[in-house]
């Protein structure tokens, strides 16, 4: 897959997560929302001074735009299994947080 794809989803993921909508994010780091949709779509890669500015505003690293992981719900399961048999501290505090999602889900 195109990198210029993946970081557009990935800036889209984040943009939505913070509840911005292309308007409003397009206007807090000044720049056209078809700018920003063509990003978002993957048409182009945001320049460096564009990303710092993203990064700025929706209050994350820019390196956070490149993690892009592939994990499967299986993945997932088998990792966290794992982790919670060999850490019962873990599994408490993944209790609490399921527990305090648990209505909003």
């Amino acid at each position: 897959m195109d990198i210029k794809v993946l970081i557009g989803r990935r800036i889209k993921a984040i943009r939505k997560s913070r509840g911005l909508t292309q308007e409003k994010l397009c206007e807090l780091i000044g720049i056209e929302p078809q700018s920003m949709s063509y990003m978002e779509t993957g048409k182009f890669a945001p320049s460096p001074d564009t990303l710092q500015k993203l990064s700025d505003v929706l209050n994350v690293k820019p390196y956070e735009f490149y993690y892009f992981e592939n994990i499967t719900e299986k993945e997932m399961e088998k990792i966290l299994t794992s982790a919670i048999k060999k850490d019962k501290k873990l599994l408490k505090i993944l209790y609490n947080v399921y527990k305090s999602l648990e209505y909003s889900l």
